[in-house]
């Protein structure tokens, strides 16, 4: 039987140092890097953040946009030796949201996350998965906010709770929550 990789969360604020701190850790790695992108550049600063993104990143490293299923990449692609970062768990959550015309199904989301998270938990390869800290502002002024913040806080606890690592970062510093040893 193969070998188990291994799950880390990098979770934070925005602007906290969360995408870096994963790209130098999957970096470090050895095999083969594949980030999966998880945005849809819906504007002109959008689509300068992603170019931001791309830039950083190491010319061998292979891109792939999956913004609604990326446990299906991990699975077509998974092996030993092989390393995913998947950038960003919060886009994510939102494109599962925006696929709906009328109120988003929660526990239909957080069942994709929940693939997600097992999916990565079982996985040869190592998986680093990049998310925000959303609820620690105040509370949103309208229901789809809320809605969005309930089930990002959610799919965070999900996939934490699979993870053999997690950590926070805070002003480009990254703290161990949940040690793998």
């Amino acid at each position: 039987m193969p070998s188990r990789g291994k799950l880390v969360l990098v979770t934070g604020a925005a602007k906290s140092g969360k995408s870096h701190f994963a790209e130098k850790m999957a970096a470090e790695l050895p095999g083969k890097v594949t980030y999966i992108a998880t945005c849809v550049p819906g504007d002109d600063e959008m689509r300068d953040r992603v170019a931001r993104h791309q830039v950083r990143r190491p010319a061998a490293w292979q891109t792939i946009e999956e913004p609604i299923n990326p446990a299906q990449v991990i699975k077509e692609f998974d092996e030993t030796g092989h390393v995913f970062l998947l950038d960003c768990l919060t886009l994510l959550v939102s494109n599962l949201i925006f696929q709906y015309d009328e109120v988003p199904d929660e526990e239909k989301i957080l069942e994709n996350i929940s693939e997600l998270a097992m999916m990565s938990y079982k996985a040869q390869s190592h998986i680093i998965i990049v998310t925000n800290e959303v609820g620690w502002g105040i509370v949103p002024g309208d229901p789809l906010s809320r809605l969005y913040r309930d089930i990002i806080g959610r799919a965070n606890q999900t996939i934490a709770s699979y993870a053999d690592q997690v950590f926070v970062t805070i002003a480009g510093i990254p703290v161990e929550l949940k040690s793998g040893d």
